[in-house]
């Protein structure tokens, strides 16, 4: 449809062109026929007036508008379907209502307004003047492109859509804007120009076609090329120059100087720690920098923004001594501490050792957060290592400076179980300050294998204080101690040679030990064992069997009791022989009274018989 219109209009004006050069020959060729006739006789002089006169009515009609040309009129009358507009003709054109409503259909046109037309036909059938306003105003545009082209000009256009390739731009008729001619750097976000409006050079077009290609770029690069040239005589190392960012990257800012562009990297963008460029600027602020370094055959600029101030650690230690105390922001965590930022430029480091007085802290972020306000106390600096040791426990009291005279030695405390591990339980004693109960001072008889066996997490017991190590921050309890040891009366109750009855509670390699009494258990070692030959010695025993052993010594120190069968096998023996000999010796004497009485029998007797037979010798002599 444009493209028909806009050959219309081409036809418009060449047919108008055409008349005009064809009306000034006409009219070139009847003044010199005129000035031929003014010397014939005067029976051609009537002729010529006739001629003039059809001459002098022809000029009058092509002074009067005609179909394609560009006239100024007024309007007249305004009703619902045409606009009225008096162009000095013999009666009023008019143009369709359409072509003065703006896009939300409001009209603009009001009587008596100046408006330019284009006369599309001067009367049809029925006498109407058909004007245009659109079209008149079209072809003014295509002339304005044409001087405006040739000139070397710029057009001020609006950018309306995004299309295939690049951007529609009105300038009066759509032009076309492709993307590599918007700016110097390609365009990632077409739709934000939208709606924007700027100057444009006319690259080519056709009039015929209705095509019309734009470009910004060129407008820039002329002005970035002049831009270049000044900044140029004023560029050189140690120059102070203002600019505006022009790119961001992680590595630094692009700053354009005015048609030359220069680095400004991370490292000289500020004397402190800088995560990301963008957490300082943003692509086109403004900035000040200085350059440090330029190279006029590479066109290479280096610039710092940081050397514009002093180096901040050049006076730190007259401003941070040892002991000052300070605000600074948490700017980095890592496994080791805290860095806080001091002021711009000097970072401290708090050190997880120097965090808390009481609480071991395995990580920073127990106790901070980056961005966290902080005070810290300076314990040292280094100017140049350009480092500073802080504190921030040393802000408050040291709590064990007090707590030995809080809790001496002996006194009985108590508190939750904070903690149970292998080798005992912590306990809560004040703010921070946990206390331990080693397993070995749990009980002075039982034989605990882990403290959970007793014990719970949130138990609430008591403890007797054994010691305070202030150095090493360490706080040693003990529960056992509440009660009296019964190892102190031990060696009193079970002194060596006596006989005990106990239970059997283990059975190990190098022997058996025997419970003798509640807590108190005693050891016969596998050579105090019964002397019997062959086989396992241990194997005669179970765990829980009843046996007796004799005690043969007691270490109240280590807190052990020697038992032995063996010696108490051999004391039975020896008292069972020294009974036996005493039950003999008792049975010898009973048998010689006994014999002795015989013996004595026995002689009465004899005396009997031999009385006996003196008185049967006779008898036999008498036989």
């Amino acid at each position: 449809m444009n493209n028909h219109v806009n050959q219309t209009e081409e036809n418009i004006l060449e047919t108008k062109d055409m008349q005009q050069e064809e009306a000034f020959e006409e009219n070139a060729v009847g003044e010199q026929d005129s000035r031929s006739e003014s010397d014939d006789s005067p029976a051609k002089s009537e002729k010529g007036q006739d001629e003039m006169s059809f001459m002098e009515l022809y000029e009058e009609s092509m002074k009067s508008p005609q179909e394609g040309d560009l006239v100024s009129g007024e309007i007249v009358h305004i009703d619902k379907d045409f606009v009225l507009v008096d162009i000095g003709y013999k009666s009023e054109g008019q143009i369709r209502i359409e072509e003065f409503l703006d896009p939300n259909g409001n009209l603009t046109a009001e009587i008596g307004d100046k408006v330019d037309v284009l006369l599309e036909r001067r009367e049809d059938e029925d006498g109407v003047i058909t004007l245009s306003k659109e079209k008149a105003a079209k072809i003014k545009v295509w002339d304005q492109i044409r001087d405006i082209y040739k000139g070397d000009g710029t057009i001020k256009g609006k950018i309306i859509s995004r299309i295939k390739g690049g951007m529609s731009v009105d300038i009066g008729l759509q032009a076309f804007l492709p993307g590599s001619q918007i700016d110097l750097k390609p365009v990632r976000d077409f739709d934000s120009l939208i709606n924007s409006t700027h100057e444009f050079k006319i690259l080519k077009y056709n009039r015929r076609r209705g095509n019309i290609v734009l470009s910004r770029r060129a407008i820039l690069e002329e002005e970035r090329a002049k831009q270049k040239t000044e900044t140029l005589k004023i560029l050189h190392e140690g120059a102070v120059l203002e600019g505006a960012v022009k790119n961001i990257t992680d590595y630094g800012l692009f700053v354009d100087l005015g048609g030359i562009d220069g680095l400004l990297h991370i490292t000289d963008m500020s004397w402190g720690r800088v995560g990301h460029p963008s957490e300082m600027f943003k692509i086109a602020d403004p900035i000040t920098v200085k350059v440090l370094n330029f190279d006029p055959e590479t066109e290479k600029v280096s610039l710092g923004l940081k050397q514009l101030k002093p180096d901040p650690w050049t006076e730190a230690s007259d401003r941070y001594p040892g002991g000052t105390h300070v605000h600074g922001r948490v700017v980095s965590l890592a496994d080791y501490g805290a860095f806080v930022e001091v002021e711009e430029g000097i970072e401290g480091l708090i050190h997880i050792s120097e965090m808390s007085w009481t609480r071991k802290i395995r990580h920073p972020s127990q106790i901070v957060r980056v961005g966290d306000e902080v005070e810290a106390v300076v314990l040292n600096i280094d100017t140049n290592n350009k480092r500073i040791s802080l504190g921030l426990k040393q802000t408050e009291p040291n709590p064990w400076d007090v707590i030995g005279e809080k809790y001496p030695v002996g006194t009985t405390i108590a508190g939750k179980i904070k903690n149970i591990t292998d080798f005992g339980i912590f306990i809560g004693i004040d703010e921070g300050i946990d206390g331990l109960v080693h397993i070995s001072d749990i009980s002075w008889t039982k034989r605990i294998k882990h403290p959970s066996e007793i014990y719970k997490k949130g138990q609430e017991v008591q403890a007797v204080v054994l010691n305070i190590d202030k150095q090493n921050e360490r706080f040693s309890l003990g529960i056992k101690q509440l009660a009296v040891d019964p190892w102190d009366e031990v060696p009193e109750r079970y002194r060596p040679g006596t006989r005990i009855t106990g239970r059997v509670t283990n059975i190990t390699d190098f022997g058996v030990f025997v419970e003798l009494e509640e807590g108190i258990e005693g050891l016969v070692h596998v050579s105090e064992l019964s002397k019997e030959k062959g086989g396992n010695p241990l194997s005669r025993f179970k765990e829980d069997d009843v046996i007796q052993a004799k005690v043969i010594n007691v270490n109240k120190t280590d807190k052990k009791i020697g038992l032995s069968i063996r010696k108490l096998e051999e004391s039975d023996d020896k008292e069972i022989y020294h009974n036996y000999v005493n039950s003999r010796m008792e049975a010898t004497s009973n048998l010689g009274e006994l014999l002795m009485e015989m013996q004595s029998q026995k002689e009465s007797a004899e005396e009997a018989d031999s009385s006996a037979e003196e008185e049967d010798e006779p008898d036999a002599e008498t036989r």
